[in-house]
């Protein structure tokens, strides 16, 4: 980016705290960055914080909330700029919330997007590869990533706390932040534990609790969102009632029984998931690796990432028994082109392309069988399919597959 490009991101940044008269600086705020679990780390942290009585702010990937009022993020960015993000805190002040919780992505630090904004904590998740076509490498991913530690650094806030997961490989980077107080969270903290597709078993400052959500990357996302909670003051019994009614988001591993639609279905499930990197898309296939599974995958965004495509085909192909390749963001690019790309990793597994992304999911649930889960990644919540020249389709994942299995 040029120079005179970052000047103008700086300068949009600054004037929008000037303008609203620097609004963290009247706030406790957490950042959240990391490539994954950024959002469902975000949304148990605020029910923690609210359930100890303090009222909060979100501004993530799948909304926007103040206190009791919530609005979808229609964005198609987690971290919006022009001031919207100096604006929400503004108004998050206004509210008198205690807190203000703000997903923060490596494009957005890009952008300087995180200037000018007062963290008291970041979480950091974890890193594998992702926009790298953006950044221009995996080494300038990781710095737009701890440009955001960074960040805290440069804060104006006391008693600055950084939490960091350290069974990542990129922990010791963030451990380094010049901050006052560290925290980290391994999977060991919350030993005895063990995950199915359906809960997690933890233990946690000596008490035993369940969680309803499935999955090891989701005991990160617990230990992150506790161990937080317990920095602030947060009672171990509040945590535990917490931790076993929160159902999790929607958009993230977001189940569905077909017969709870229809009573003349196969018994099957259907998981509509955001996973959109390599990694996180095994994670999600490795959940349910008892069960045959027909899988759904796009391109998450023409134009970009095409390294991924046939890794991810690849990866989709060694844990279903189909595949479905179709439409998600083509953006200005050819979507069969992208679809070519994805297909170029499988081999042996039998694939269709259905471009059209409602035949997509409804030839999955046809052909589903009794005790398997069809898997369909890449947009979560996501609000709509992006086409070319800015053209957009309103779109949710979620009700196409609920109008889907009631006509079954």
């Amino acid at each position: 980016m040029t120079r005179l490009r970052l000047l103008y991101h700086y300068l949009w940044s600054a004037a929008a705290a000037i303008y609203y008269r620097h609004p963290s600086r009247r706030l406790f705020v957490l950042g959240i960055t990391g490539t994954k679990g950024k959002t469902t780390t975000l949304e148990l942290a605020s029910a923690l914080l609210e359930a100890a009585g303090y009222k909060t702010a979100i501004a993530s990937t799948l909304r926007f909330k103040i206190g009791n009022e919530t609005n979808p993020n229609l964005l198609k960015m987690t971290m919006p700029g022009r001031g919207r993000l100096q604006h929400f805190l503004y108004e998050a002040a206004r509210a008198r919330c205690d807190y203000a919780l703000v997903e923060m992505t490596s494009e957005g630090a890009k952008q300087l997007r995180h200037r000018f904004i007062e963290l008291d904590t970041l979480i950091f998740t974890n890193l594998s590869p992702e926009h790298i076509e953006s950044h221009g490498s995996y080494e300038k991913y990781l710095a737009a990533k701890l440009e955001i530690a960074h960040q805290l650094e440069r804060s104006t806030k006391r008693d600055k706390l950084i939490i960091v997961n350290a069974d990542d490989k990129e922990a010791n980077h963030f451990l380094k932040a010049q901050v006052p107080k560290k925290l980290s969270y391994r999977a060991r903290d919350g030993a005895p534990w063990s995950v199915g597709e359906e809960s997690i078993h933890l233990t946690f400052r000596g008490l035993r609790m369940s969680s309803p959500l499935p999955g090891r990357f989701n005991l990160y996302n617990l230990l992150a969102a506790v161990t937080f909670a317990e920095s602030q003051g947060v009672a171990v019994e509040t945590i535990k009632q917490v931790v076993e009614s929160f159902r999790g988001v929607r958009g993230r591993l977001e189940r569905f029984e077909a017969r709870d639609f229809n009573p003349r279905h196969r018994h099957f499930s259907v998981i509509v998931d955001y996973a959109h990197t390599p990694d996180s898309l095994k994670q999600v296939y490795e959940i349910f690796a008892a069960r045959e599974k027909i899988c759904l995958i796009g391109s998450t965004g023409g134009g970009r990432d095409k390294w991924k495509r046939p890794v991810m085909g690849r990866l989709a192909a060694e844990h279903c028994r189909a595949v479905i390749l179709t439409n998600e963001d083509p953006y200005d690019e050819d979507p069969e082109a992208i679809l070519r790309d994805l297909a170029r990793g499988i081999s042996q597994t039998p694939y269709q392309i259905i471009l059209d992304r409602r035949e997509a999911i409804r030839w999955a649930v046809n052909e589903a069988r009794d005790n398997e889960v069809i898997i369909i990644t890449g947009k979560g919540t996501d609000p709509y399919i992006m086409g070319p020249k800015g053209t957009k389709t309103p779109w949710d994942d979620a009700t196409v597959v609920r109008e889907e299995l009631k006509n079954a």
